[in-house]
């Protein structure tokens, strides 16, 4: 397929935080998107929207260019992917499948030599840029796969991010993305114990964060999630229990190679405190928590 081919229908499966902005994104590029989600309501909203509300899996990916999954976990891609009412049953009509959500590398080598053997290119393309980019459709797309799979994709990715790279065979993407999560909590770890220290020490944090984006420790984190740590602000953007998967994902990894990542295994345990403490469903700032209860301090 050359890379002027326009491909025009996706079936979009998973319309949560993240998936209802990028099937938003698609439509907003012309491209027909049919919707599913478990969740009923979710699926009726895209479709006052101008999606096509599927019934299920199959039914997504009916007549589809491709489908694309964007779901929490690697049963729930498995599920989609190779279940019996799957997409591998079902393939949609130009035979591509793929994979945005944040899963293990290995469960995509799986899914992708199931799909090669019957013909079906299989891309996993995991994002990078929360809720904000998938909304502003500014994501970064790390895809993993073969040169066609990649190239094929290429309409759908541009329609939701603007850094897209083909960084290697399948699993690729997901390894790429697991590196990016362990900076992304190492990084929000960093800002809590300097917030902590910062408030121990007495002095303004909002000046302290101010004058840190001034310097070598600013940080995307640091200007999108430190406001709401001094504010104790714990909504959610990218939840808590999400980061915690996707960081016993890098653990996973890590051990399976032998590669001690000692600092990743600490902001982990740490994650695992939040979630002990009922605090899996606020955003990944909440982090500050644990470090309230270890200063026996919360007002900033």
């Amino acid at each position: 397929m050359s890379q002027s081919t326009v491909l025009r229908t996706v079936g979009f499966i998973g319309l949560g935080t993240m998936g209802r902005e990028m099937a938003l994104n698609l439509m907003k590029a012309g491209i027909a998107v049919r919707v599913f989600d478990v969740r009923r309501e979710a699926v009726d909203e895209l479709a006052t929207l101008g999606a096509h509300a599927a019934a299920s899996v199959a039914d997504a990916a009916q007549g589809a260019d491709a489908a694309i999954a964007m779901l929490p976990n690697t049963p729930d891609v498995e599920a989609v992917v190779l279940g019996e009412d799957g997409l591998l049953a079902n393939p949609p009509a130009g035979r591509l499948i793929i994979d945005m959500s944040t899963i293990a590398p290995v469960a995509e080598r799986r899914m992708h030599a199931a799909c090669a053997a019957q013909g079906v290119e299989y891309v996993d393309a995991p994002v990078s840029g929360g809720p904000i980019g998938a909304k502003n459709g500014t994501l970064t797309i790390m895809a993993g796969g073969t040169a066609q799979g990649f190239e094929m994709s290429q309409p759908f990715f541009k329609a939701m991010g603007t850094t897209v790279t083909h960084v290697g065979a399948s699993g690729a993407g997901q390894t790429v993305k697991l590196c990016n999560q362990l900076i992304c909590g190492i990084n929000i770890q960093a800002i809590c114990e300097a917030i902590a220290l910062g408030r121990a020490s007495g002095v303004d944090l909002k000046q302290l964060r101010e004058v840190l984006m001034g310097g070598s420790a600013a940080s995307w984190m640091l200007d999108k999630l430190g406001p709401a740590m001094i504010d104790a602000d714990t909504a959610a953007g990218f939840r808590i229990d999400l980061m915690l998967k996707d960081l016993r994902l890098v653990q996973e990894q890590s051990h399976a190679l032998n590669v001690p990542l000692p600092a990743s295994a600490m902001v982990t345990n740490q994650y695992l405190d939040a979630v002990a403490h009922g605090e899996g469903r606020n955003g990944n700032q909440a982090l500050f928590c644990v470090y309230d209860r270890m200063t026996a301090q919360t007002s900033r």
